[in-house]
């Protein structure tokens, strides 16, 4: 097991300097013609291809990484570059994240390169969980899945929202119901190869922020799938539901509301077992949290460099205390956003319980940290931060996600408020 420390080995320093060179020279100066776009940046998806920074290698890496810690950094130097661009490079990872949590080691092999396509074609992946009905309460999911065994097939019929990737993708991961009376434990996760009939996007949402990335419901009428894709094999998802429902039969059925509930969405590592959209989330939440760090990062730097350069009552305003003070914050907070984000995902990858929601505790603080410190940028760069002749007031826009998406703060902090309590909250 891999001891903690705040020195980064000299791999890791590489891997930290190699993603900022390509944010600084690739990603970064062309966020702003993206943004106004709000196309996916097929071009930078595939110069990052190029250098070997899109693919199942890099992710397998960093993943191998025994202190957890190559994935958030990488993540927070890319999204320092750009927050849009970066989550289209980026967000395949969290269909992978649950083929490599759910799946066997034979459909990771069978599926995973689909996702990411080749250098001269690449391609993207999308992990569709959240529901118009079913956001934070992810055993509220009402897209169902059932099997016909006479074609040994899934038939998966919903709808999903605001999916990353969502139907541009060539590989879609779905959560679906296969027990609705089990809530979350009776969901199950399920490929949808490429070009599988009765998958249908709705158009690109038009959004705040992060507008690089693309963004869609997907709908599934009568999605039929063989049943190699359903993720982990029916052996194991009938195992799991047996002894879900024999629990249930025990306990009675408070014990429904009980199991279902999200206060094991971060309880500890793997503690959601078989809750397929519940585990993804677990194993992406440190992850998550250091992209909100890069942009935090970003628009800190940003604003420093603009106050030793910017002068008001005949000296630079850095060298007022108002000033001052407020960027010595910005800077104390991202360090400490940045600590709870590296324990995270060390805790996570030497599998170390999250007694305390830890895994919660760096995305809320991280994300909750993002948009203070650019809220903050654009206070100090005044009428310039408001303008788009500045990345501040874009930075801004891209940073309140994270209080939203994979979990949204009050989720975070109710995951948190049951670790320390033992409390059933609501």
């Amino acid at each position: 097991m891999a001891e903690f420390s705040l020195d980064l080995t000299d791999g890791q320093r590489e891997l930290r300097d190699w993603v900022h060179g390509f944010a600084a020279g690739a990603v970064r100066p062309a966020g702003a013609e993206w943004d106004a776009r709000e196309e996916t940046p097929w071009p930078l998806i595939q110069e990052a291809a190029k250098i070997g920074l899109y693919g199942f290698e890099f992710l397998a890496t960093c993943w191998a990484d025994p202190s957890g810690l190559s994935l958030p950094i990488a993540s927070e130097e890319l999204f320092w570059g750009d927050a849009g661009i970066a989550m289209s490079i980026l967000g395949t990872g969290l269909a992978v994240a649950a083929i490599y949590g759910s799946g066997t080691p034979e459909q990771l092999l069978e599926w995973v390169p689909l996702c990411f396509g080749d250098v001269d074609e690449p391609t993207v992946a999308a992990f569709c969980s959240t529901e118009p009905g079913a956001g934070s309460d992810v055993a509220a999911i009402s897209t169902r899945a059932r099997y016909d065994e006479a074609r040994d097939e899934w038939v998966l019929s919903g709808q999903k929202a605001f999916a990353t990737n969502g139907g541009i993708a060539a590989v879609h991961v779905v959560t679906a119901s296969v027990d609705p009376a089990l809530g979350a434990r009776g969901q199950a996760a399920f490929v949808v190869p490429p070009g599988t009939p009765g998958l249908v996007a709705g158009p690109k949402l038009r959004k705040l922020g992060l507008r690089a990335s693309h963004t869609a419901d997907v709908f599934l009428d009568e999605v039929r799938v063989p049943g190699r894709c359903l993720l982990g094999g029916r052996e194991a998802l009938q195992e799991r539901l047996a002894r879900a429902r024999a629990a249930l039969a025990q306990a009675g059925s408070g014990l429904a509301q009980a199991g279902s509930g999200l206060a094991q969405a971060g309880s500890g590592a793997g503690a959601t077992g078989g809750q397929a959209a519940l585990r993804t989330f677990e194993l992406t939440r440190p992850t998550v949290g250091a992209q909100a760090l890069g942009i935090a990062r970003a628009a800190y730097e940003y604003a420093l460099a603009y106050a030793k350069e910017r002068v008001q009552f005949g000296k630079p305003i850095v060298e007022h205390q108002a000033v001052a003070f407020a960027l010595a914050d910005m800077c104390t907070e991202i360090d400490a956003a940045r600590l709870l984000v590296w324990r995270a995902a060390w805790m996570g990858r030497n599998n170390r319980t999250f007694a305390a929601g830890e895994g919660s505790m760096s995305k809320l603080k991280a994300g909750e940290v993002a948009v203070a410190v650019t809220e903050k940028a654009v206070q100090l760069l005044g009428g310039a931060g408001y303008v788009r002749d500045h990345p501040v007031e874009r930075w801004y826009r891209d940073a309140k996600i994270y209080t939203i998406f994979e979990g949204t703060s009050e989720i975070q902090r109710l995951v948190v408020a049951r670790a320390i309590s033992g409390a059933r909250l609501r």
